[in-house]
């Protein structure tokens, strides 16, 4: 009898290429909806002379795709069809473990025709009481240029394993190295910054509108039914507070300077919650820049939210990436 799943089959399956596309108005969009204040022209007014699109915003594209109004949110997270050999876990029984970005090219501020996204299952480890899925995904321009890399983490709580007698093992990466890994702890020594910030009661409102319309960061009633108590802010979401955080505290807020970032989502944030970015910042030998390893906590609660967070960022004048 054959097995149920099959890994082996998964791991490096390609979806189909899936068309995406923005505009300046998604970019000021997505900036208003992680947060930018007045004062941050270089990320909200498209005439300031430093504006140009904010770092993380390619990770909402795995889901706006080339919509121009809202999108579904079940078809838009599935597309590109299945991953053969993968289990259908069921939304209740899943969440994003972890997400990486790599910026290798500084996106246009509008993107035309052409581009795509290409979705590759890179990773895959039965845990016994649960299922970590890596994918990859990369933003791949009309030449076939790949100018953002970003590695996604899913977890499926349950029982998944492809092996006949239900045991569990399975453990196989092919996800290409990452620039630098997060600490397990953070670090013990005094931070060099902390950015505090306060999310507003509609944020998670605000920011599906970039393009994750999962019901969950809108509805109370399917956040109760889950256990949450209501509507929680998207994990994404408060990644890009903390993108802000850093490039605010480290690169004068310019965001052309964040070369990686990489965290694990660890607690979920309730829109109104204020969040705490706590970075310790040290030279990074590899790229001449700096390596800001971070940790960002629900303030109040203590919660850690983003757990062993780390970015790199650019020196100043540094025109290409070297990663």
């Amino acid at each position: 009898m054959a097995p149920r799943n099959d890994f082996n089959k998964a791991l490096g399956h390609e979806s189909k290429p899936l068309p995406v596309n923005w505009n300046q108005r998604d970019l000021l969009l997505y900036a208003t909806g992680i947060g930018a204040k007045a004062n941050e022209l270089s990320a909200l007014y498209e005439e300031s002379a430093s504006w140009k699109a904010p770092a993380t915003y390619p990770l909402v594209l795995g889901l706006k795709l080339d919509a121009t109004s809202i999108s579904n949110f079940a078809k838009a997270k599935d597309a590109g069809g299945d991953v053969p050999g993968l289990p259908n876990i069921p939304p209740e029984k899943g969440v994003h473990a972890e997400q990486s970005i790599t910026i290798l090219k500084q996106i246009p501020n509008d993107s035309g025709e052409g581009w795509t996204i290409r979705k590759k299952c890179v990773g895959i480890k039965d845990t016994g009481k649960g299922l970590i899925v890596d994918g990859e995904i990369n933003l791949v321009s009309p030449e076939g240029e790949v100018y953002v890399r970003m590695i996604s983490s899913g977890y499926g709580f349950g029982k998944y394993t492809n092996k006949e007698d239900g045991s569990a093992g399975f453990a196989k990466s092919i996800a290409p190295p990452q620039p630098a890994k997060g600490l397990s702890k953070p670090p013990t020594s005094a931070p060099t910054h902390v950015f505090t910030e306060k999310t507003s009661s509609e944020q998670a409102i605000l920011y599906r509108l970039s393009g994750d319309y999962n019901p969950l960061h809108i509805d109370p009633s399917i956040g109760k039914a889950l256990g949450f108590g209501g509507v929680i802010l998207h994990g994404l979401c408060s990644y890009g507070h903390a993108a802000r955080a850093i490039l605010l505290s480290v690169a004068d807020g310019d965001g052309s300077r964040l070369e990686y970032m990489s965290s694990r989502f660890t607690s979920p944030v309730i829109p109104g919650d204020e969040l705490e970015t706590t970075m310790w910042v040290s030279e990074d030998a590899k790229t001449g820049g700096k390596r800001v390893d971070f940790v960002q906590k629900i303030k109040g609660s203590g919660k850690v939210c983003l757990g062993g967070g780390v970015a790199l960022i650019k020196k100043a004048g540094a025109a290409k990436s070297k990663l």
